[in-house]
């Protein structure tokens, strides 16, 4: 006798090193798929942005969420890969709505793979160019915020 379940089936890892960096940037980090988290990202995730590094899932679900706090509409696009061993280099646009202001940005993450996941990230984005797209004071807002978000993080640990 087979019995079903009605649950909806784990989702199906990405099979190679490229395919786990993009589904990583366009699905988890644009927020689509948060349950793809466990899969994509290893236990041990070190993800080096600009100059903040975040630790573990946790940090990795910070740092997604700072995204999404930003932007009511956030798509990440992969535009670009190339794959040598066990790295990854994606060359990115995101694009987003802050508070009626349409933001497109561009940005370069290199992601190392171990056992099918994310082990380390070190990406790259012009902060200047997102400043300037945002506008002064909303600039000013998140400065506060990423600093508040950083002393928090850093009291945590």
């Amino acid at each position: 006798m087979t019995v079903s379940s009605t649950s909806d089936p784990a989702p199906e890892p990405p099979r190679g090193p490229a395919e786990i960096a993009r589904v990583a940037l366009e699905e988890v980090c644009s927020g689509r798929r948060l349950d793809k988290l466990e899969h994509i990202y290893h236990e041990g995730f070190v993800d080096h942005v600009n100059d903040v590094t975040y630790l573990g899932r946790d940090g990795a679900r910070r740092s997604i969420s700072g995204y999404l706090a930003l932007f009511s509409d956030l798509a990440f696009r992969v535009d670009d890969q190339i794959t040598e061993g066990d790295k990854v280099a994606s060359r990115w646009t995101l694009t987003g709505t802050h508070r009626s202001r349409p933001v497109e940005l561009h940005g370069i993450v290199l992601s190392r793979i171990r056992d099918g996941q994310i082990i380390e990230d070190w990406a790259v984005t012009d902060r200047v160019e997102l400043l300037r797209q945002l506008g002064a004071w909303r600039s000013m807002l998140l400065v506060v915020n990423q600093l508040w978000s950083l002393l928090r993080g850093r009291i945590g640990r």
